[in-house]
């Protein structure tokens, strides 16, 4: 994939810079997403892993200067680059966790409930979006074009996401997705712009087919469990089958681990 194919310009004010590392767990490879009108400043989310090619890469999408970087968790993915691209940039960082947080003033800091960020032409509010890990926001992006939702990896383009034990946690999770359901309808969201997979065009759909999946699972572990299953590998054989022996068998039983957390069951690991 050359360098233009990884940039794409959904509308005037909304770009996305897809980073060359793609796998089991981030799919095509990590969107960055650059917010704002050409020529202006802007805003950079999850800048992505710390490879120059794609951080110069995004500062290109940029443009003109960089307002600052927000970032939606701190799984390295998503902001092991945002310290390099920043020092590019001369922004400063803005993340929940202040281990990834560059810079003081208006341009860095935390990412608190209900916080706005603005440049010309994207209004960007921040909605706590916990459960993916503790951290994890999403970011309500208004513009001329409509109104978009980032998710980070609490919804991703397509499949599901991993409860990433022990900083995730399912029933803050399955919060995170009602309360996403209500900012969809009541923001009027025309798309999800995921960390990883192409965009969603039917948030409510999507939204609505997680909490379904998630329920699902549940009643599958509740099954595995009736069925005699004692340890976590066992409720991961009786539930992800597939997942055992290949490298997604790993991220299947942090799951595990979550469901049976979030069930209030303790079993050997």
């Amino acid at each position: 994939m050359s360098g233009v194919d990884r940039v794409r310009r959904l509308t005037p004010a909304v770009a996305s810079v897809l980073a060359p590392n793609p796998g089991p767990m981030t799919l095509s490879g990590t969107n960055t997403w650059v917010l704002g009108r050409p020529g202006a400043p802007t805003l950079v989310v999850d800048p992505g892993p710390d490879d120059e090619e794609h951080l110069r890469r995004v500062l290109d999408a940029a443009g003109a200067s960089v307002a600052v970087v927000l970032v939606t968790h701190r799984h390295l993915d998503h902001v092991e680059g945002a310290a390099r691209f920043a020092a590019l940039a001369g922004c400063g960082v803005r993340a929940v966790d202040p281990r990834w947080r560059v810079g003081e003033g208006p341009g860095a800091g935390g990412l608190d409930d209900g916080s706005v960020v603005e440049v010309d032409g994207v209004r960007v509010e921040v909605v706590a979006t916990p459960g993916h890990t503790s951290d994890s926001v999403s970011l309500v992006a208004a513009h001329e074009a409509g109104t978009d939702l980032l998710t980070g990896d609490t919804v991703l383009g397509f499949g599901s996401t991993v409860i990433a034990q022990p900083d995730g946690d399912l029933g803050a999770y399955l919060a995170s997705l009602d309360r996403l359901v209500a900012v969809v309808a009541e923001r009027g969201v025309a798309h999800l712009l995921p960390g990883h997979g192409p965009v969603v065009d039917d948030p409510v759909a999507v939204l609505e087919g997680y909490r379904a999946h998630r329920r699902e699972r549940l009643d599958q572990v509740r099954a595995a469990l009736a069925c005699g299953a004692v340890t976590s590998a066992e409720v991961l054989a009786a539930v992800y089958p597939d997942a055992v022996g290949t490298p997604l068998e790993r991220a299947a039983l942090q799951s595990v681990q979550a469901q049976l957390d979030h069930l209030d069951v303790h079993r050997e690991h």
